[in-house]
């Protein structure tokens, strides 16, 4: 069986890809949770060659980064890109360009599931990011006719973009036309409503990342179990 190494499931948005692949898609698996701390590094180095997560371990192999977790479930499992040759390669562009870009989105708006947040303002880049996501979005369902990104079915694309509808639902960002019906269908998801009671469920808080809330705006709600004294 599968072992796939992630990390704090309020926080990691890298960890939150695969795992919910992997679930949407009905693959067995065991988890092992490694919390964010101070040791991290050396911690994660123990079974990830980049000293991150996610990690998937099958038997000797080991793979790690999440885009290269996911080509290797597609040579051994059906499903998880589209099999329809266009939206297959129209979903592969729109995963390899959430893996390699969205950085002032990723920095400014990091993963926080159970936080609610007021931003008081988005700077033009931001606003870029999100507007690009938005088009994205409406492009796949007008393609290929929803309710996921490449059709009817959840495939690697929409794990690739299911950390975006938690960062959109955390600060307060609305997206456009049927974009907002695809996130709240991704929302909604099984796979997803259990990742996310998982991540309220958490005691444990990684401060730098609780920190970075606070220059995006104002905490208005925080729906996670008490932190752990």
């Amino acid at each position: 069986m599968y072992l796939l190494h992630i990390a704090n499931k309020n926080y990691s948005s890298w960890s939150l890809r695969p795992w919910v692949l992997m679930k949407a898609s009905g693959i067995s698996f065991k988890e092992e949770l490694h919390r964010f701390d101070d040791k991290v590094a050396i911690e994660f180095r123990k079974f990830s060659p980049a000293g991150k997560v996610p990690c998937l371990i099958d038997g000797d192999t080991v793979v790690w980064d999440s885009l290269a977790i996911t080509e290797y479930l597609a040579e051994r499992h059906a499903g998880i890109w589209a099999s329809d040759p266009t939206a297959r390669a129209w979903s592969r562009c729109a995963a390899a360009e959430m893996h390699s870009g969205f950085g002032v989105l990723r920095n400014q708006h990091g993963m926080n599931v159970g936080v609610r947040v007021a931003v008081a303002s988005r700077s033009p880049e931001l606003l870029a990011d999100i507007d690009r996501i938005n088009a994205l979005w409406n492009e796949g369902i007008a393609r290929f006719g929803g309710p996921f990104l490449a059709g009817k079915d959840f495939t690697a694309v929409d794990a690739f973009y299911a950390p975006v509808a938690y960062r959109f639902q955390t600060y307060g960002i609305a997206p456009k036309g049927a974009a907002a019906t695809y996130m709240q269908h991704l929302l909604n998801h099984p796979s997803m409503r259990e990742w996310e009671a998982a991540a309220l469920a958490e005691d444990f808080r990684d401060l730098p990342h609780d920190a970075d809330l606070l220059l995006a705006g104002n905490v208005t709600a925080d729906f996670r179990a008490p932190a752990a004294s």
